[in-house]
C-alpha cells in the first residue's frame, strides 16, 4: 500500500492519536486520506480496532479500511471499506 500511495502522488506518513495508530496518512495538495490496512476485518475485535483509530480523528477527510475481505459493507459511519485488490485497480 505504501508504494502504491507514493506512485499515486501522495506523501505518506504514519499517524498517531494518543495510543491509537493510523497505518497511513496520505496527502497531496488536493486531499488527505487516512487508511487502515488489515488482512481481514471479519473478526469483530479487529474491525472495532481499525474503526476506533479512524473514528478518533476529528476532521472530515476521507477514511478507508482496506482488507482482503470481499463480502463486506461498503461503509460504516462514513468510513469506507474496500477490498485490497479492487483498491489497487482504482485509477
Amino acid at each position: 500500500m505504501f508504494l502504491e500511495l507514493l506512485r499515486r502522488g501522495y506523501s505518506v506518513q504514519i499517524g498517531k492519536i494518543g495510543e491509537l495508530e493510523i497505518d497511513f496518512v496520505a496527502s497531496n495538495p488536493k486531499e488527505k486520506i487516512y487508511i487502515q490496512v488489515s488482512q481481514s476485518i471479519m473478526d469483530e475485535k479487529t474491525l472495532n480496532r481499525e474503526l476506533r483509530a479512524l473514528q478518533s480523528i476529528p476532521d472530515n477527510y476521507e477514511k478507508i479500511i482496506i482488507s482482503m475481505d470481499k463480502n463486506y459493507a461498503l461503509s460504516i459511519e462514513g468510513i469506507k471499506i474496500k477490498n485490497a485488490t479492487e483498491w489497487l485497480l482504482e485509477v
